[in-house]
């Protein structure tokens, strides 16, 4: 089948498309995400499940706030810590603890902090127990709502993300997630910044190493197994725009804490936006093929954003791409390409392109005429393969 390919944007935008080329992270996996456009800028095995470990506690918030803001909880109804959460969340556990004994009355506005600022698994697992009934119950419920939020890698055994198999989630989806939370919960993600928590007379600090580390950072969770490595879900705020960071696969605390300033500040100074095309824009006109008009206007249906950075900004290549030459009649609205925008590694974005208006067909005289004068005289618009 022979393409017409119309080189058409690579002097006019000078931009790399999401996923820009000259940065690089040691985390196994990772995104920045653009928080007002939900623009992915940078991932790496982003979509693909992992163990997110105590990442896992967003999940867990986010469902304990949706309780919260529709009234089924109130921040001082009071739940028991059983045996089990003081078992295998309690200091005894050896893992991260809000310190609970056994049958103590604790607040869900003190349970949320112990969860969210001392990573507290005693705390999770007494809020998933009082919603829910079981831990069980409670991750089960987890993951469903996670799949109608459109998390569909997600998949939550338990409510601490204490390792079991087949719980798991991909870092686009934890920083989707981070979004959500973000803008749906803005008063209790205010919890996500306090450095600290006191509980029974022990202070215990913000394990999120942003907090200290970059202005403007606000959220979200670290998380750490042996089986995942370290990671960490960010979230910052500089001259009003927003970013999400998701790492993790990092081999030590401190990796984690260099690399995830690094990408935050990577996220403000090195990612930018655009948005070259407007729904509605015209790409290009295409060639008609025995149309009264001779060439009818390729248009986008959406907005065409595009993320760049500084050091490869002129390395794009975009292409209005038609399958075959465009014969009339050609009605308005009918898909008649795409446009690709490829950079050095391949094809980075791909979008349906249609036509602006209609084109109606010749008569025959006039067909025949045309015919006649292509013999004569050929021409071509653009380059056939």
């Amino acid at each position: 089948m022979r393409q017409i390919r119309m080189l058409i944007l690579a002097g006019c935008l000078g931009l790399t498309a999401p996923c820009a080329f000259g940065f690089e992270t040691t985390a196994e996996h990772a995104v920045i995400l653009d928080y007002d456009s939900n623009i992915v800028l940078y991932a790496k095995d982003a979509v693909e499940p992992m163990t997110p470990a105590s990442m896992t506690k967003i999940m867990t918030a986010y469902v304990v706030f949706e309780r919260l803001k529709d009234g089924r909880l109130q921040p001082d109804d009071v739940f028991t810590v059983s045996e089990k959460a003081w078992r295998e969340g309690g200091w005894a556990s050896g893992g991260s603890t809000m310190g609970l004994a056994i049958d103590q009355q604790v607040s869900v506005a003190d349970l949320l902090r112990g969860m969210i600022v001392q990573s507290g698994n005693d705390a999770c697992i007494v809020l998933a127990e009082g919603i829910s009934g079981s831990e069980e119950a409670f991750a089960e419920e987890m993951t469903v709502r996670a799949q109608e939020l459109g998390l569909t890698t997600a998949s939550f055994k338990n409510s601490t993300g204490l390792y079991a198999e087949g719980h798991e989630i991909s870092a686009r989806d934890l920083a989707e997630l981070a979004r959500l939370t973000i803008e749906n919960f803005p008063n209790y993600y205010k919890i996500y910044a306090e450095r600290d928590f006191v509980w029974n007379d022990i202070r215990q600090p913000n394990r999120n190493p942003l907090l200290s580390r970059v202005s403007g950072a606000d959220g979200l969770k670290t998380g750490h197994l042996s089986q995942s490595g370290y990671g960490l879900v960010g979230s910052a705020v500089n001259d009003g725009n927003r970013k999400i960071i998701v790492v993790n696969g990092l081999e030590s605390e401190r990796a984690r804490a260099e690399e995830s300033e690094r990408m935050m500040r990577a996220a403000f100074r090195e990612f930018s936006i655009s948005t070259p095309l407007a729904a509605g824009d015209e790409v290009a006109q295409v060639p008609v093929w025995l149309g009264k008009e001779r060439t009818v206007s390729a248009v986008v249906n959406s907005d065409l954003a595009l993320a760049y950075t500084t050091s490869d900004r002129n390395r794009i290549r975009a292409e209005l791409i038609i399958a075959e030459p465009l014969s009339a009649p050609v009605k308005e609205g009918q898909e008649i390409g795409k446009l690709e925008i490829s950079g050095p590694d391949g094809v980075l974005k791909s979008e349906p392109v249609y036509a602006g208006t209609s084109v109606d067909k010749m008569g025959m005289f006039a067909q025949a005429f045309e015919g006649l004068a292509n013999l004569v005289s050929p021409s071509s618009l653009a380059s056939a393969e």
